[in-house]
């Protein structure tokens, strides 16, 4: 049975009642933010929990991130130092999460932290903020789509891959950042970029006065969402840095960039022919679905630069490229 699908915009207090009443049901339900749209349920329940990972064909030991209606509520739940109180009231709400230690008196199950000590927490703009208020509880919420794939960024994207596994999808439009939140853990003195995304590491770098760590290489342990080797991919397997197409790939490239042989390309995008980068972060995903709904095995994406919003780009795009299980 497809899903129940509601507009925000045109149904706001219908879209608010029913949120309300799936997720005390404990069932999953699809929501937008401003990065992708989430598949959110409630992080106490776990049966609710079980419902995103079973939808997802998730990973267990894949954490998720728990999105609160505002700092006040975070607190209930995590343990918060100076420096990650200072990025929390500096970015939220807004595409920032801040792994930090959990509270043993927090209600969130153990499943939704992949029994972790430490718990993923964000405050999301806009209606998914205001659901949550209503809700009253943190609503654990990853990406709404089948694990490792690409992510979504509209209520079409959610409902041409879960549209029979779920009963509700609110729609609030196109996701405006188009890319995961960057993930943050201070610890002590140290500050550290487990994910990039839809806040540039160079934001933060001048709110604190001093770089953030980078992860060199595959991370050895997984503490956030969004570190495994192999992530956002599509069905095609996708070729990165090309400086030429070969016959019968689609092209995916940057900023109008010349591409040698690109006339012999399947289908040719560009993620911001004005070399945005806020455009093409908010474009990638709904490109990479375009190039993949071609029918082609193979998707070549020409250079992208590596700095701002480019960095979160890059890594989801290092993702989907990486070798797979099989």
């Amino acid at each position: 049975m497809a899903a129940t699908i509601i507009s925000i915009r045109s149904e706001h207090e219908r879209a608010l009642e029913e949120g309300v009443a799936r997720l005390a049901e404990g069932l999953p339900i699809a929501l937008p933010t401003e990065t992708v749209y989430g598949l959110a349920a409630d992080a106490t329940n776990p049966k609710a929990v079980t419902a995103i990972y079973e939808t997802k064909g998730r990973p267990q030991f894949n954490p998720l991130i728990c999105h609160m209606a505002d700092l006040a509520m975070t607190k209930d739940h995590a343990t918060f130092d100076s420096i990650s109180e200072k990025l929390a009231r500096a970015f939220w709400p807004g595409p920032l999460t801040l792994v930090l230690p959990l509270r043993d008196t927090s209600p969130i199950h153990p499943l939704a932290t992949a029994g972790l000590d430490s718990v993923g927490v964000r405050v999301p703009k806009g209606f998914a903020g205001e659901l949550i208020a209503a809700f009253g509880k943190p609503l654990a919420a990853p990406s709404a789509n089948t694990s490792g794939k690409i992510s979504p960024t509209s209520a079409e994207h959610v409902a041409d891959d879960l549209g029979d596994k779920l009963s509700l999808i609110l729609d609030g439009g196109v996701a405006p950042v188009g890319v995961e939140s960057t993930i943050i853990r201070v610890e002590g003195e140290r500050v550290r970029l487990l994910r990039p995304g839809g806040i540039a590491a160079e934001e933060i770098e001048a709110l604190l006065g001093h770089p953030v760590e980078r992860q060199e290489g595959p991370a050895p342990t997984i503490e956030a969402p969004g570190m495994l080797a192999s992530h956002y991919a599509p069905g095609a397997f996708v070729r990165l840095n090309a400086v030429d197409a070969q016959a019968g790939e689609a092209l995916i490239r940057f900023a109008g960039q010349p591409v040698a042989g690109s006339e012999k390309a399947h289908a040719v995008f560009d993620l911001s022919p004005e070399g945005d980068l806020a455009e093409a972060a908010a474009n990638l995903f709904g490109l990479l679905k375009q190039a993949d709904a071609t029918g082609v095995d193979k998707i070549a994406v020409g250079p992208v630069p590596d700095h701002g919003l480019g960095e979160a780009i890059n890594d989801r795009l290092m993702r989907a490229a990486a070798p797979r299980d099989t």
